[in-house]
């Protein structure tokens, strides 16, 4: 994939250029793999203005980098940082941008504690900016690491049963991911039982199931460095008139945000399709988080959709939809799923029968009652 990095580089330039900056330093992990291709724990990217970039990593990578990365001059070093804005310095690119979301205090003052330190000056998101929107490639690794998410949860459906714990419930689900393919897990699965359910980001713990319980699993496969993200809400036993009324309120409310997230829609006007609807059943209160977020590199990436959030969608963006009711004490429902923002859609025409968004988690949203 040099080509594709190379081109990726090419319009990171443009931004740096853009920004006023001789050159910027990337060190954000994901920034960093989206870049030169790359899979490390250690590693940046010097990235002049104008320019061939430079590769930096330690001795443990030497190897995958010049094996990956063949088009990139590389450096070998084990702190990083200065190394390469001192290399920035020597070569005249005296102003350098870093990424100030990412580096620490103690990391700048290095860079500012050179014995020739660069003019220094935060490059903001530049490179994440460009991650939102998906070649079809991405889309496709994206694709791969949904279907596995979807293939593990359906597999285990059977194995739900009272008495099971969460915690266990969960270790299944993640090592059936890692046995379809996954190459890990894109997030540790949440599994919330009965009134766990009402808090959105419950740990599993050893709460076994009841009859009577909706179950709350919240979970992805990472494929490739892709990461997939799926959210569905069970029921043991046959649920209670109430579970039943805010299982169909989440699920009217979802089909809703999915039905609005459009190429051109504004990201407010997505999260307000559903919030709305939600606050209209008088539960306002008991739906508190955005309602998704982008997926690619990272699990939780821009856009971020949630109230006062700013921005449109754009054709190729991979998005999460994913409203949900909590009721405290009692147990609660998120339903959510990974889709990608299709040209040839935009606000407004779904009503006159234009194609909605590519969904690829297609794990059903009917209440399953087991």
């Amino acid at each position: 994939m040099s080509d594709v990095h190379a081109a990726r580089r090419l319009l990171a330039q443009r931004m740096v250029c853009g920004a006023g900056a001789d050159a910027a330093l990337i060190t954000s992990p994901p920034n960093v793999r989206y870049l030169s291709g790359l899979v490390s724990s250690n590693a940046a990217v010097l990235l002049p203005a104008d320019g061939a970039a430079i590769l930096a990593t330690d001795s443990r990578y030497a190897g995958a980098a010049a094996r990956d990365c063949a088009d990139l001059e590389l450096v070998i070093e084990r702190v990083l940082g200065p190394a390469l804005a001192a290399e920035a310095v020597a070569r005249g690119w005296r102003r350098l941008a870093f990424e100030a979301q990412e580096v620490t205090v103690e990391r700048y003052e290095a860079l500012a504690g050179l014995a020739e330190p660069p003019e220094l000056m935060p490059l903001g998101h530049v490179v994440e900016e460009l991650r939102m929107v998906k070649d079809e490639t991405e889309i496709g690794l994206l694709a791969t690491a949904c279907a596995i998410t979807c293939a593990a949860f359906e597999g285990l459906l059977g194995s739900i049963a009272p008495g099971m714990t969460e915690r266990e419930f969960a270790v299944r689900l993640e090592r059936a991911m890692v046995d379809l393919g996954a190459e890990g897990v894109a997030f540790d699965a949440i599994v919330a039982s009965g009134p766990n359910g009402a808090i959105p980001h419950h740990s599993p713990s050893a709460r076994a199931f009841e009859r009577g319980d909706l179950i709350t699993v919240d979970c992805g496969a990472r494929y490739a460095g892709y990461h997939a993200d799926m959210t569905r809400t069970v029921a043991v036993g046959e649920p209670a008139a109430w579970q039943r009324e805010i299982y169909d309120l989440v699920a009217a409310a979802q089909a809703a945000g999915v039905a609005a997230a459009v190429q051109g829609a504004d990201i407010g006007d997505v999260d307000a399709t559903a919030r709305d609807m939600i606050a209209a059943a008088g539960h306002g209160a008991h739906f508190q988080h955005g309602l998704g977020h982008g997926v690619g590199l990272e699990v939780h990436e821009a856009p971020i959709m949630g109230y006062g959030r700013t921005g449109r969608l754009s054709d190729r963006v991979p998005i999460t939809v994913e409203p949900g009711v909590y009721l405290p004490g009692r147990g609660g429902v998120r339903i959510e799923d990974t889709l990608v923002v299709r040209a040839g859609v935009t606000a407004g025409q779904l009503g006159a029968g234009a194609v909605p968004p590519q969904i690829l988690t297609t794990t059903t949203r009917e209440l399953l009652v087991l």
